[in-house]
């Protein structure tokens, strides 16, 4: 059954600040990872290869490029080791791009947030509500993605609307 998420990415110049925030609120914090994200040419949605020293997946999602709380399908396999994968996947399909990056992983409750250092693009914030079993909904989800925006004090004008690699591809 695929994950429901909303969730935002924002430019974020105060990257300090958000992670003192998270942590006033009891956040928890997961670590640091160090994670190349490595995305395959697909006919719909976008599929990646995350290769951390925390987070290793090949995820699969589909979401609108729009800006603001935005809802997304995700398929997840959590791979313990992403190089034999890697490599039968660049046997059968294309790489499109490559994002390098720093995340500061943190939760509360069944929300993650991500504070990035993204390789010649910057910082960022990412909130992501997430619902693993059908038993939130997308209302509350929007609900608890537009808390943590007003609490982490992200602006209209700091959205993205889409995703990094989208970025990378447009340098």
């Amino acid at each position: 059954m695929p994950i429901l998420n909303i969730e935002i990415k924002a430019r974020c110049n105060t990257p300090d600040q958000v992670r003192k925030i998270l942590e006033q609120q009891n956040a928890r914090f997961i670590g640091t990872d160090h994670q190349i994200d490595t995305y395959f040419k697909v006919d719909k949605g976008r599929l990646k290869l995350r290769e951390g020293n925390i987070e290793n997946s090949l995820i699969h999602y589909d979401r609108p490029n729009q800006s603001g709380p935005k809802a997304s399908e995700v398929a997840l396999y959590r791979s313990k080791e992403g190089a034999a994968l890697k490599e039968v996947l660049s046997k059968v399909l294309d790489t499109w791009k490559i994002v390098d990056k720093q995340r500061s992983i943190y939760f509360i409750d069944n929300v993650k947030f991500h504070v990035d250092e993204v390789q010649t693009l910057g910082s960022f914030v990412e909130i992501e509500a997430i619902d693993k079993d059908g038993s939130i909904g997308k209302k509350k989800l929007l609900q608890q993605c537009e808390h943590f925006m007003s609490l982490l004090g992200i602006k209209e004008e700091d959205l993205l609307d889409c995703s990094y690699s989208d970025m990378v591809e447009n340098l």
